[in-house]
């Protein structure tokens, strides 16, 4: 076994199912509770699922789609993943004790599946990892932050140290953890949005101004056609599903565009409808485009020269050419380069007929009101900023920004991920904002851009950076080239961790570790004038309060908000003017700093009070576009192919319906016929015969970059509906054949989803 990588055992149980053609219905509430009720009492369970999503409850802490604006359910405002999200949380059937770190050294649990990690419950007591020790063991938070104080000072520069985020982390939280950060004096920080959407806020930037979806959540009901790409709502934003159903039934058209055929794309069965109940599902896609992998970019630039000989066709009726001459740059220079390319080239390049492309520019050419929605499916490839800037060229062409049933809409993939960034957790802060920060705390903020993600990990390989603290996240198996990774974080002299349970990147640790427990969104936190609630950012843009419901599993545990407060206190001694116990014991001072800090949070605590929370300013939304010259722009991309030798395939990583990001939660994939078993591998049947392979039989893959072979072992061949060239398989599992500095151009994200590979039986 490796020890940087879960281990790569079978279950020997793997059940290939027939897939499934709808999403949700009576089995994911069946799931739901089973789930809830195997880990913690009915009482509690309850409690909390009942709470979740609602205007005075708690915020999902699973993926970051936006509640109803109005009216939601009082019976299950919430899906199936953020169930099990939950029942995560509130476990109390068993908790990750010190009992546990007794029993169990690092090297017996390195030796566990992350599924067994997982299931281990939540954290109760501060950890410590000393310098030569086999086992975790108790250390009182005092100690705790002296010594993460006295590490960072020893450092002959800030910039050693590296600060990550997770998408979990509140407002309140990522506001406080930057504020300390940039006291100390370094912009290292990465987040995990540097590994899933930078490159949608870069494109987004570019284009319109500002990084965010430029839709609102009835928008979706109010489109006449919608069009989702490179993502899988049924098992990464379930709750999707809901308006997307309305949408069908107000008479919108939707198009998918998609590698794999997926159950949250064809069909959805509204659990708490009698109608869907009884008589089925809703049809969801009236058109499903199943292109090959990373040939998005090239679609929608055969979408956009067929909508301009539509134009030529009917002149006025199919462009929004007041639009485009108000409000755009760029148009003439990117209609001249649409000459250079041959639309039925584009489409063979795609993997589908120029038939198929024009059925789906029919549906929307003549209505402004589209929608393109997009997730990793988009953004993981070394030229995903050039695909979405293309996107947002389909949209300028028919005048779909800034209006209602129109627009951008990336569909972010961590609760408050995007809310971190609009507090400041970014690498490369604008100077705006960095002198609201001088302004406010009458400090000299530092200006130079720090360590993205896969930089951060570059440079605690290579000695610049020698203490990482990570503020909640599964940071190693999250990031590409895992065993790189683990090496790099095996030469810090500090690994720090503020989590709720364990997992794998506790495991993987520099000369000392430490692990902090923190109280998590389903648990109250009280401090010292009361009862505190935090607020998060939905991915169109909802500022939301959420207050926790359940009793915390353990007196010990501290909120991240307090967590910081300490961290600064034993950073800083003294050498800042702010009351980090006043913003520890009372968050709406937090909020009134925020409020005077970043623009959009006027009346921050009275807003945020209000039931449903309130939109932040979004320029694209009212057509202002904070360009340098103030338009939205029109670019010119040019889409790159792979050339794949024989025995080649392209490999896309891919999550199961049993997870969430790098948390397991189960064996199945029921919704594509996967049961028992995560290490498989779903390939075209043509290519499993041509490469002279069987239907379950055990293979090797490799990838080959720099010169360099990276190998992972032992997966299951099983027969899919994917197009003939390309293949997928499981993240985290293969990140091993993701080079480091494989990355996409401008974005720096991993590429994930296009990796060229081989394979081969296991010997």
């Amino acid at each position: 076994m490796n020890p940087n990588t879960p281990p790569e055992e079978l279950t020997g149980d793997l059940e290939i199912g027939k897939p499934y053609t709808e999403a949700a219905g009576i089995p994911a509430v069946v799931k739901s509770f089973e789930h809830v009720l195997q880990g913690t009492g009915l009482a509690r369970g309850w409690k909390a699922l009942v709470n979740l999503n609602q205007k005075d409850g708690f915020d999902c802490p699973s993926c970051a789609w936006p509640d109803p604006d109005g009216q939601r359910s009082s019976v299950a405002e919430y899906c199936e993943s953020g169930a099990k999200a939950v029942a995560d949380e509130v476990m109390t059937k068993h908790t990750a004790s010190p009992v546990l770190f007794q029993r169990y050294s690092v090297a017996e649990l390195l030796e566990k599946n992350d599924l067994w990690l997982g299931q281990q419950g939540r954290l109760t007591q501060p950890l410590i990892l000393r310098p030569g020790a086999t086992h975790y063991t108790p250390i009182s938070w005092t100690d705790a932050f002296q010594l993460i104080g006295n590490q960072l000072n020893a450092l002959d520069s800030p910039d050693e140290a590296i600060f990550y985020t997770s998408g979990r982390t509140s407002n309140e939280a990522a506001f406080l953890y930057q504020l300390f950060v940039r006291m100390f004096g370094t912009n290292n920080m990465p987040d995990c949005s540097n590994m899933c959407h930078e490159s949608t806020s870069v494109a987004l930037a570019e284009t319109l101004g500002l990084g965010k979806a430029s839709v609102k959540y009835d928008d979706y009901e109010k489109a006449d056609v919608i069009m989702i790409i490179g993502q899988n709502p049924g098992t990464n934003a379930p709750r999707m599903l809901t308006p997307l159903e309305q949408a069908k039934r107000n008479g919108c058209k939707i198009i998918a565009v998609n590698p794999l055929h997926e159950a949250g794309l064809l069909a959805f069965k509204y659990p708490q409808s009698v109608r869907d109940v009884l008589f089925g599902g809703e049809k969801l896609t009236d058109l499903f485009l199943q292109v090959r992998i990373n040939s998005d970019l090239a679609l929608m630039k055969a979408m956009c020269k067929i909508l301009l000989e539509e134009e030529k066709a009917a002149p006025g009726k199919v462009l929004d050419q007041n639009f485009i001459k108000q409000y755009t740059a760029g148009y003439d220079a990117f209609v001249k380069s649409l000459d250079h390319f041959d639309l039925g080239e584009l489409a063979a390049q795609c993997g589908l007929t120029v038939g198929q492309i024009q059925e789906a520019v029919d549906l929307f050419k003549y209505t402004p009101k589209l929608i393109i929605c997009w997730a990793m499916g988009l953004t993981q490839h070394r030229n995903a900023v050039d695909t979405i800037n293309e996107v947002i060229n389909l949209l300028l062409l028919k005048g779909s920004i800034g209006i209602e049933g129109g627009g951008a809409s990336p569909i972010r993939g961590h609760s408050n991920v995007q809310g971190d960034r609009t507090m400041g957790i970014w690498e490369k802060p604008k100077p705006e904002f960095l002198d609201s920060l001088q302004r406010v705390f009458n400090f000299e903020p530092p200006r130079q851009h720090g360590y993205d993600t896969v930089a951060a990990v570059q440079a605690m390989h290579e000695g610049k950076a020698k203490v990482f603290f990570g503020m909640g996240g599964n940071f190693s198996m999250a990031v590409s080239d895992t065993n790189y990774t683990a090496e790099a974080l095996k030469k810090c002299k500090l690994t720090v961790h503020v989590s709720t349970k364990l997992n794998r990147s506790h495991l993987i640790h520099g000369e000392t570790a430490l692990i902090l427990p923190c109280l998590g969104r389903t648990d109250r936190d009280r401090q010292a004038t009361g009862e505190q609630f935090i607020s998060c950012e939905s991915t169109t843009g909802v500022v939301a309060q959420s207050h926790g419901v359940l009793d915390p599993i353990s007196t010990h545990l501290k909120s991240e908000v307090a967590i910081v407060a300490e961290l600064a206190k034993a950073t800083l001694n003294g050498k800042s003017t702010v009351d980090w116990d006043s913003l520890s014991g009372n968050y709406d001072l937090i909020r009134d700093l925020i409020e005077q800090t970043i623009p959009g949070f006027d009346k921050y605590n009275e807003q945020v009070r209000k039931p449903g929370g309130f939109y932040i300013p979004n320029g694209p939304r009212v057509r202002t576009f904070k360009t340098k010259d103030g338009k939205a722009h029109f670019t010119i991309n040019t889409p790159t192919q792979h050339e794949l030798q024989p025995g080649e395939l392209l490999l896309m990583t891919v999550r199961s319906h049993d997870q969430f990001n790098t948390t397991v939660y189960g064996n199945d994939d029921r919704y594509r016929g996967i049961y028992n078993e995560r290490r498989v591998l779903f390939m075209n049947s043509d290519d499993i015969a041509n490469l002279g392979l069987q239907e379950k039989q055990v293979v090797d893959l490799h990838s080959q970059y720099g010169g360099q072979q990276r190998t992972a072992h032992r997966f299951i061949v099983v027969p899919y509906s994917i197009p003939r060239g390309c293949t997928a398989a499981y993240f985290p599992e293969t990140n091993v054949l993701i080079p480091i500095d494989s990355v996409a151009e401008k974005s720096h994200t991993p590429t994930s989803k296009s990796i060229i590979v081989t394979v081969t039986p296991t010997n």
